[in-house]
C-alpha cells in the first residue's frame, strides 16, 4: 500500500519548512572563535555592522548573537551563533560568576521563551531558539584546565551540550597535545563534568566514527579561511616557516572530525538531547515550581494568580493571560470589521443610487428620443396619407374621364 513512502512526505515537509541551529561559542578572547565558526560553516558571520569578539573596541561580558540565513542543496539552514566578548579578559573567580550569569540567563531565557510559545493558543509557529551546542574553547597552555575553565563547565553541563575544543592546536607539538588531552579528560572526569555523551548507533561503521571521535577528545582544533598552495594543491591553513597546518588534514588537528559530528552527523540528536534532557528538566523545575508556589497557595482563592518566581508569572496563569488577549484582540477584529462592513455596505448604498440616477436619465433621455421619433413618424404618416388621398382623387378623375371617352367612342360607331 506504499506507506514506505510517509519518509518521503516528512523528508518534503522538512525541508520546505526549514531547519534552525543555534550554537554557543565560549572561551577567553583571542582563541581564534569567530575564525573556526567561519571554517566550520563557510560563512563570515561577522561584518563591518557586526564585528567578531576580537575587533569591538570596548570589551564586555554582555552575550550577543549572529545569525545568518545559509541554503545548500535545496535545504534551508538558519544558523544563529551565541557568542560571549570579553571571557577570560579578567582571572579572578568573582569575574567567573559574574560573567556565568548572563551567559546561564540567556540559555534559561531561550528555554522560558519556548515554554511560552507552547503554552501559547495558537502554537503554529514556534521558532526555537534554545542553544544546542556549546563549543568550550580550553586555551592551549599545556598545564590543564584552569579553575575558571572548571568552574564555569560545571555550571553549563545540566543546560546544555558541552563539547571540549582545544583552540590553536597548531601551537602544540603531537606529544604535548596529546598530553594535554589526557589531562583535561582526567580533570574532566575528576571534578565530574558532563560533556556531551555521543549516541550509541545501530551501524558498526558509525560505532566505529563515534568511538574514534570519543578517542579523540578534547577535539584539537585549527581554524584558518586562507587558500594556500602546498604541493600544487589549494589547501586552507596556516603558513609558519617550517611547514604548513592544513585545517582539513586530519593528521595535523581536528577540524573534520568536528564539522562531521557537528554538522554531518551528530546535529540532530543534539536537537533530540537538548529537547528531551535539557529542556525537559528545565520544564519540570519550572512546572514543579508553579505547582508549588502557585496553584496550592491559590486553591481557597479559587483563582490563579501571580507566583513569586523569577519570572513573574506561571506558565498557567500566561496560559489564562494570552486567551484574555486572544479574546480581546478577536473582539477588536470583530469591530473592525463590523466598521469595515458597514462603510462597504454604504459604498454598496451609494453606487446603487448612482446607477439608479443614471439609469432613470438614461429612461428618460430614451423616452424623450422615442417621441421625437413618433412625432416625426405621425407626421410622416400625415403626409403619407395626404399623398395618397390626392392620387387617389387623380385616379378616380382619370376613370371617369376613360369611360367618358368609351362611351363617346360608342355612339360614334353606332351613327
Amino acid at each position: 500500500v506504499f506507506f514506505c513512502l510517509l519518509p518521503n512526505q516528512v523528508y518534503r515537509k522538512s525541508v520546505k519548512r526549514g531547519f534552525e541551529f543555534t550554537l554557543m561559542v565560549v572561551g577567553e578572547s583571542g582563541l581564534g572563535k569567530s575564525t573556526l565558526i567561519n571554517s566550520l560553516f563557510l560563512t563570515d558571520m561577522y561584518s563591518g555592522e557586526y564585528p567578531g569578539p576580537s575587533h569591538r573596541i570596548k570589551k564586555t561580558v554582555q552575550v550577543e548573537q549572529s545569525k545568518v540565513l545559509m541554503k545548500e542543496g535545496g535545504v534551508q539552514l538558519l544558523l544563529t551563533i551565541v557568542d560571549t566578548p570579553g571571557f577570560g579578559d579578567a582571572m579572578a573567580m568573582s569575574f567567573c560568576f559574574h560573567y556565568c550569569g548572563p551567559v546561564i540567563d540567556h540559555i534559561d531565557s531561550k528555554f522560558e521563551d519556548y515554554l511560552n510559545a507552547e503554552s501559547r493558543v495558537n502554537r503554529r509557529q514556534m521558532p526555537d531558539s534554545r542553544v544546542l551546542c556549546c563549543l568550550y574553547f580550553i586555551a592551549p597552555s599545556g598545564h590543564g584546565l584552569k579553575p575558571l575553565d572548571i568552574e564555569f563547565m560545571k555550571r553549563l553541563h545540566e543546560k546544555v551540550n558541552v563539547i571540549p575544543l582545544i583552540a590553536k592546536a597548531d601551537t602544540l607539538t603531537p606529544e604535548e597535545c596529546q598530553q594535554f588531552k589526557k589531562q583535561i579528560m582526567r580533570e574532566i572526569l575528576e571534578h565530574k563534568i558532563k560533556i556531551y555523551e555521543f549516541p550509541e548507533m545501530d551501524d558498526e561503521e558509525e560505532n566505529k566514527i563515534v568511538k574514534k571521535i570519543k578517542d579523540r577528545l578534547p577535539l584539537a582544533v585549527v581554524g584558518s579561511n586562507t587558500v594556500i598552495e602546498v604541493n600544487g594543491k589549494k589547501v586552507r591553513g596556516r603558513q609558519y616557516p617550517w611547514g604548513v597546518a592544513e585545517v582539513e588534514n586530519g593528521e595535523h588537528c581536528d577540524f573534520t572530525l568536528l564539522r562531521n559530528m557537528l554538522i554531518r552527523t551528530h546535529m540532530q540528536d543534539l536537537k533530540d538531547v537538548t529537547n528531551n534532557v535539557h529542556y525537559e528538566n528545565y520544564r519540570s523545575r519550572k512546572l514543579a515550581a508553579v505547582t508549588c508556589n502557585g496553584i496550592d497557595n491559590n486553591k481557597t482563592k479559587g483563582q490563579l494568580t501571580k507566583v513569586d518566581t523569577v519570572e513573574g508569572m506561571s506558565p498557567l496563569a500566561q496560559m489564562e493571560e494570552e486567551r484574555r488577549e486572544h479574546v480581546t484582540k478577536m473582539k477588536k477584529m470583530e469591530m473592525e470589521m463590523e466598521q469595515v462592513f458597514e462603510m462597504k455596505v454604504k459604498e454598496k448604498i451609494q453606487k446603487l443610487k448612482d446607477s439608479e440616477a443614471e439609469l432613470q436619465r438614461r429612461h428618460e433621455q430614451m423616452k424623450k428620443n422615442l417621441e421625437a421619433q413618433h412625432k416625426e413618424l405621425e407626421e410622416r404618416r400625415r403626409q403619407f396619407e395626404e399623398e395618397r388621398s390626392t392620387w387617389e382623387t387623380q385616379q378616380r378623375i382619370l376613370e371617369q374621364q376613360k369611360m367618358t371617352l368609351e362611351k363617346n367612342k360608342k355612339k360614334g360607331k353606332i351613327f
